[in-house]
């Protein structure tokens, strides 16, 4: 089966301004550099996600700082970068003719946040017809809410992704094929 790993929204805004710190963004930044290399071993495509805002003053306006993909990630030249407008993926991009044209069959996603773009772009992806997906085992992450913490909010999406959206596996349990 033909994967490819997505990360979503890895961007510096998450990992420079310390009011959008991701919940244990160092530990994530690993797990993210750990599936990107895994993947590059048979050739699976690394697909980065930038959200992107085309409204100046807006949060992750294009071309400012905070916009830029997380510069510790290990992003080459070759991987293709899809800019969303919006929460899913897939609205209004160029990744689903891509994905096809590719003959990808199963999505590998990681990255932010968890309750907004990666569960979005995951039921998306699903109803598109990619049923077979993988979310990484702490693999999101997000910010506090005003009613629950990040710890809680991406255990619970977990619990409701796994078996339904996708197979939640851990880094070291995912099987790259190209």
């Amino acid at each position: 089966m033909k994967q490819a790993l997505l990360i979503v929204d890895m961007q510096e805004i998450f990992f420079d301004l310390p009011e959008n710190a991701l919940y244990q963004r160092d530990r994530l930044t690993t797990k993210v550099n750990q599936l990107i290399a895994q993947a590059r071993t048979v050739d699976c495509p690394v697909i980065f996600i930038q959200h992107t805002s085309y409204t100046a003053g807006e949060d992750l306006y294009v071309d400012t700082p905070e916009w830029e993909i997380y510069h510790k990630l290990d992003r080459q030249d070759k991987d293709p970068v899809f800019r969303k407008t919006k929460w899913d993926a897939f609205y209004q991009t160029e990744l689903l003719p891509w994905l096809q044209k590719n003959q990808i069959q199963q999505l590998i996603f990681a990255g932010a946040q968890t309750e907004f773009c990666i569960d979005t772009s995951m039921r998306a992806a699903y109803s598109l017809g990619y049923q077979q997906n993988i979310v990484i085992k702490d693999g999101t992450s997000t910010l506090d809410s005003s009613v629950l913490r990040a710890d809680q909010i991406i255990a619970h999406h977990e619990n409701v992704w796994n078996g339904r959206f996708a197979q939640v596996l851990a880094v070291e349990d995912v099987q790259f094929q190209s």
